[in-house]
């Protein structure tokens, strides 16, 4: 499917887009590929096939909690440009 000059123009007004002619049609030339290439995929027979939002089986590959003990303040502080008590003391951002 083939795009027109005008339909890019709509749609990068849609999308807020301020475009030269070179991205016109540059655009133009692009969106008309996808287009086909979404014509294509719907010509495939998809009968028998069971809607689903991953093709792959999902694993988690996150490891499981472990508790440990923390460091103590001075050694977690040692290195911080400024401290107040055992706390990192930073610039204010907010009035």
């Amino acid at each position: 499917m083939k795009l027109s000059r005008e339909e890019v123009l709509h749609i990068a007004r849609l999308a807020r887009l301020g475009l030269t002619e070179a991205e016109v049609d540059k655009l133009r030339e692009q969106l008309s590929n996808i287009l086909e290439n979404f014509e294509i995929l719907q010509r495939v027979a998809t009968d028998g096939v069971p809607p689903t939002a991953q093709s792959i089986d999902l694993q988690n590959v996150m490891r499981s909690d472990e508790v440990d003990p923390s460091r103590p303040p001075a050694e977690i502080l040692a290195n911080a440009p400024r401290r107040e008590g055992d706390c990192f003391r930073v610039r204010a951002v907010l009035e």
